[in-house]
C-alpha cells in the first residue's frame, strides 16, 4: 500500500471512529441517493492479483456482501431501483449490483453467493465470445505475460516481428502486450486465430494453455449458463455486442443490435438497460440510445445517483481487490460522495 493509501485509510479510520460513516448512512441525504456497484470479475485463480481493479477473490466479494447484510443496506434490482430513485420513493441505504462482462467466473463464483444472501444482480452481458468457448485473446495475453513476469524470455516462432519478450518491468511487459495485440490488428486475424497466437504464446512461456482453456479462465458465459442466471432472477442488460462503442450511428445501432437480439434468444426477455464498454462515452450517444429505447445507462463515474442524474449517465462505484474494505465501506455509506461533492462544490467557489 502507498503513502497515499496509507493517509487515505487512516483518515477514514477516525471518520468512523468519529461516527461519521454512520451519521452520513443513517441521514436523509443518503436516503435520497442510489448506489450502484459495478464488479467485472471473481478470480478463479490469481486474477485478483494480476488486475486488482477489476477482480476480486470469492472470498472478498463474500465479505463486501456480508458488510452489506450487516448495515441494512436494501439491495434492490435495477429496474425497480431507478423506478423508485425518480419517483422520490427510495428505501433508505438503497444499492444495486452490476457486474460488467458476463464473464464465467461470475456464474460459478459470484452467482451462488448472491443467491445464498438472496441479493438480486443485474449482469450487463457482452455476447461476442458466448459461442466461442475460448479465453478473451486480450485478456488471456496479458495475464500469460504477468504469469511470467521478470524473466527475458526468447520467443522465437511466435510472431514475425517479436524475437524476445522483456516481462522484467510492468512497462515493457505493456510493451511486450502491445506488440501482440498490434500483431494481431495488423495481420487482421479472427477470434481463432487470434486463439492459435495466444497458444503460441503459452509454449513459449511454457504455460499449459489447455489447462487455462479446461478452467473457462478469462471465458464468457455460454448461452446456456445466460439462460440459467436469467431464470434464477438475475437481470440481463446491454453491453454492446463485441464490447466497444463506434462513434458512427450505424455501427453504434448495429451494436445494440446484436447485444439485443443474442440476450433475447438466450433469456427470452427483452433488455433496455444498458452500460457503456469501458465506461466510454460521447454525447451523441445518449439521443442514440433513447431512440433505440433504452431506459438507462451505467458509466464507471464514481458517486451516488440522485433524481437530478440523467438516466443516461448514471455513476457508479467500481470496486475491486485495489478497494480496501474501509474505502468500500465509505462508499456504500455515502461518505465518499458526500466527500466528493463537497469538494467539488468549494472547487467550484
Amino acid at each position: 500500500m502507498g503513502i497515499k493509501k496509507r493517509v487515505k485509510v487512516l483518515g477514514l479510520q477516525l471518520c468512523r471512529g468519529l461516527g461519521l460513516f454512520y451519521l452520513v448512512r443513517e441521514s436523509s441525504w443518503r436516503s435520497r441517493r442510489l448506489l450502484i456497484l459495478a464488479y467485472h470479475g471473481f478470480s478463479l485463480l490469481d486474477e485478483h492479483l494480476w488486475y486488482p481493479e477489476l477482480f476480486l477473490s470469492a472470498g472478498e466479494f463474500e465479505s463486501r456482501l456480508a458488510l452489506l447484510a450487516a448495515g441494512g443496506y436494501k439491495v434492490l434490482p435495477l429496474t425497480a431501483a431507478l423506478a423508485k430513485l425518480y419517483e422520490g420513493t427510495l428505501p433508505e441505504k438503497s444499492v444495486v449490483i452490476t457486474i460488467d462482462d458476463g464473464n464465467y467466473d461470475f456464474y460459478v463464483k459470484a452467482f451462488p453467493l448472491l443467491q445464498t444472501c438472496g441479493f438480486p444482480a443485474t449482469v450487463y452481458l457482452t455476447t461476442y465470445y458466448c459461442d466461442y468457448g475460448l479465453p478473451l485473446f486480450n485478456h488471456i495475453c496479458s495475464y500469460m505475460l504477468w504469469k511470467c513476469r521478470g524473466r527475458v524470455i526468447p520467443a522465437s516462432g511466435l510472431t514475425d516481428s517479436i524475437s524476445e519478450l522483456d516481462l522484467r518491468r510492468p512497462e515493457t511487459r505493456l510493451g511486450a502486450y502491445q506488440s501482440l495485440l498490434l500483431f494481431a490488428e495488423q495481420k487482421q486475424l479472427s477470434v481463432t486465430g487470434k486463439d492459435e497466437l495466444a497458444r503460441r504464446l503459452a509454449g513459449v512461456l511454457s504455460l499449459d494453455y489447455d489447462e487455462l482453456v479446461r478452467l473457462r479462465l478469462l471465458q464468457r458465459m455460454n448461452p446456456a449458463e445466460v439462460a440459467s442466471i436469467a431464470s434464477a432472477g438475475i437481470d440481463v442488460q446491454l453491453h454492446t455486442h463485441r464490447h466497444r462503442t463506434p462513434s458512427e450511428w450505424s455501427l453504434f445501432k448495429r451494436e445494440i443490435e446484436e447485444n439485443r437480439s443474442r440476450i433475447l434468444g438466450m433469456t427470452e426477455r427483452n433488455p433496455s438497460h444498458f452500460c457503456y464498454p469501458s465506461g466510454v462515452y460521447q454525447p451523441e450517444f445518449l439521443p442514440w440510445l433513447t431512440e433505440m429505447g433504452i431506459v438507462s445507462a451505467t458509466t464507471c463515474v464514481p458517486g451516488l445517483a440522485s433524481r437530478s442524474i440523467n438516466s443516461l449517465l448514471l455513476p457508479r462505484i467500481l470496486d475491486g481487490t485495489d478497494v480496501s474494505s474501509i474505502e468500500f465501506e465509505s462508499w456504500i455509506s455515502g461518505l465518499s460522495s458526500y466527500i466528493r461533492r463537497e469538494a467539488l462544490i468549494h472547487a467550484a467557489n
